[in-house]
């Protein structure tokens, strides 16, 4: 990425990510971690359905279809949209790593338009971790996985306790996403919200 800051930049003692032994397996579908999350969850009508699967490595493939109602320009998709895509895919990354981790700092560059009806298709990649801080980049593409690059991001995640949502989310979605029978969907419930 040009002109990427000096905030995320690795320092030279980070090390090389290292995927978690329990991580889905490559080409494994992550699905939603949060019903109501805007990126990923299926319970929003307007939001992204971003569809995420586990790579080779700590890599995620996803894709999503830019709706009508993800305009900005007539016609177009709105760059906070396509900025949200990018960081939910590199959010995704952490679950990889089995670790719960909000963003830092999220750092776009716009290559070119994305149309209405498009499906971007994404990657992405955990870089380094050093401390609490994972850096990741990625990448999203038009027309398919080796299309024409339309967006591209490089992220600096922040490892946090759980405490961290319950501190500051409502009580109620709180109570709600800790009360899950299914443990996994309880522990993705807070993944990677800021």
């Amino acid at each position: 990425m040009s002109g990427t800051s000096a905030a995320l930049q690795p320092p030279a003692d980070a090390a090389r990510p290292v995927r978690h032994p329990d991580a889905p397996a490559p080409g494994e579908l992550l699905g939603a971690h949060y019903g109501q999350c805007f990126g990923c969850g299926g319970e929003q009508p307007h939001g992204l359905h971003l569809e995420a699967r586990a790579g080779e490595g700590v890599t995620i493939t996803a894709e999503f279809t830019v709706q009508p109602a993800h305009q900005g320009a007539p016609g177009l998709a709105h760059g906070g949209v396509l900025a949200t895509a990018l960081d939910e895919t590199l959010g995704s990354l952490n679950w990889l790593l089995r670790t719960i981790a909000v963003t830092g700092r999220l750092e776009t560059d716009f290559v070119r338009p994305v149309p209405v009806g498009t499906t971007l298709h994404l990657t992405a990649e955990v870089t380094a971790v050093a401390g609490r801080k994972i850096y990741s980049t990625a990448v999203g593409r038009l027309d398919g996985p080796e299309g024409p690059v339309a967006v591209r991001a490089d992220a600096l995640f922040i490892e946090v306790k759980v405490d961290h949502f319950i501190d500051n989310g409502r009580p109620e979605e709180i109570q709600a996403a800790m009360s899950d029978p299914d443990q996994q969907r309880r522990a993705r419930a807070f993944e990677v919200n800021p």
